[in-house]
């Protein structure tokens, strides 16, 4: 069932909100995986479905890859939460969560850089690029 823009709001703030919750408890400093470990702690706590290292399935040019994409997490069916413990951010970091929504039709992905002093300064929300576009067009008659 697919989620309205009002659900996948309020469930990425609480993404948002247990990435906070972690990165209080311990800050920065720590191997990503173990960030992974306490968010998926806290969502499920809060009872949200989560998929750790969720395996999806693509093409290339009509032809089904046996390699498959490797999401960190998926929350709620819907957020991609793309999981960094590096020294700061790069465009390609904002580029690989991207290429994800393209090729899952997801529509909201998260980049969440816990090696930050704070998770506001390493956190990055990214839109699937129609629902970036449906925003600022028009609706077309």
């Amino acid at each position: 069932m697919e989620k309205s823009d009002a659900e996948i709001e309020a469930l990425t703030n609480e993404v948002i909100g247990g990435g906070i919750e972690v990165h209080r408890e311990f800050g920065p400093g720590l191997l990503e995986s173990i960030y992974q470990e306490c968010l998926v702690i806290v969502l499920r706590r809060a009872g949200i479905q989560v998929e750790i290292e969720k395996l999806i399935r693509i093409s290339f040019q009509g032809q089904r890859l046996n390699t498959r994409l490797k999401i960190d997490l998926l929350v709620g069916g819907c957020i991609i939460v793309e999981l960094k413990a590096v020294d700061r951010l790069h465009p390609v970091h904002s580029a690989q969560v991207i290429t994800y929504l393209k090729l899952t039709g997801f529509p909201v992905g998260l980049l969440m850089n816990f090696n930050a002093t704070t998770l506001k300064a390493g956190l990055k929300r990214l839109d699937h690029p129609s629902r970036f576009l449906k925003k600022f067009l028009p609706p077309t008659p």
